[in-house]
């Protein structure tokens, strides 16, 4: 269901979730440039992209399939390796800068919400809850390793240079390829296997 329905049928609702979700995306993006950024390539910051402004990450047409559609993607960060240089280790670390932090937000939201008194169900407890399970979502879809997404670009960081070629011929394809299968359920059982990873690395945390 998108986001749409859910502003006509609940509002409050649609803000609870629109809104984490939105800045969860954002910092999502922000880390790839902001890691990128530490590590010598000026590109996001001169861009602007390393900033909190919906303006500088929103994709007209990711926003409008989220709204109608309930699946969508913001502007990726732009990272120019020339900076950098294209070792395996730093394309590990800046594709993994943004599910990093999606765990992070999770963990914070799921820390907070064992740690406070806050009545059940109420406006910051159901943000809370918004707020780690959309992240736990965010970070599982983007391991998923289909290019465009961050986990196939992790997997490049480890996979011998004649895969990494196929993965990148595959690349201008990929967000058909993802949607279709995400059409079929084909997606749902590797997604929930990643979800079952990131809860049990979040657990081991809050528990221990």
């Amino acid at each position: 269901m998108g986001l749409i329905n859910l502003l006509i049928k609940d509002p409050l609702a649609f803000v609870l979730i629109a809104v984490p979700l939105l800045y969860s995306v954002i910092l999502h993006e922000m880390a790839h440039g902001w890691v990128a950024y530490k590590m010598g390539d000026p590109t996001a910051k001169l861009m602007g992209r390393l900033s909190l402004s919906p303006l500088k990450h929103l994709d007209p047409v990711g926003t409008l399939m989220l709204f109608f559609v309930g699946f969508g993607w913001a502007r990726p960060v732009p990272v120019n390796f020339a900076y950098i240089g294209k070792s395996r280790a730093a394309q590990i670390l800046v594709s993994s800068a943004g599910i990093i932090v999606n765990m992070s937000l999770a963990f914070i939201a799921l820390f907070l919400l064992q740690a406070l008194t806050l009545p059940s169900r109420g406006i910051v407890w159901t943000m809370l809850y918004y707020m780690a399970q959309i992240n736990i979502i965010l970070a599982a879809f983007n391991l998923i390793p289909i290019p465009p997404l961050d986990g196939s670009k992790i997997l490049m960081g480890f996979v011998s240079d004649r895969f990494q070629s196929a993965l990148l011929r595959l690349e201008p394809y990929g967000f058909f390829i993802i949607i279709g299968l995400l059409f079929f359920g084909v997606l749902n059982p590797l997604i929930d296997f990643f979800r079952w990873i990131i809860l049990s690395i979040i657990g081991l945390l809050l528990f221990r």
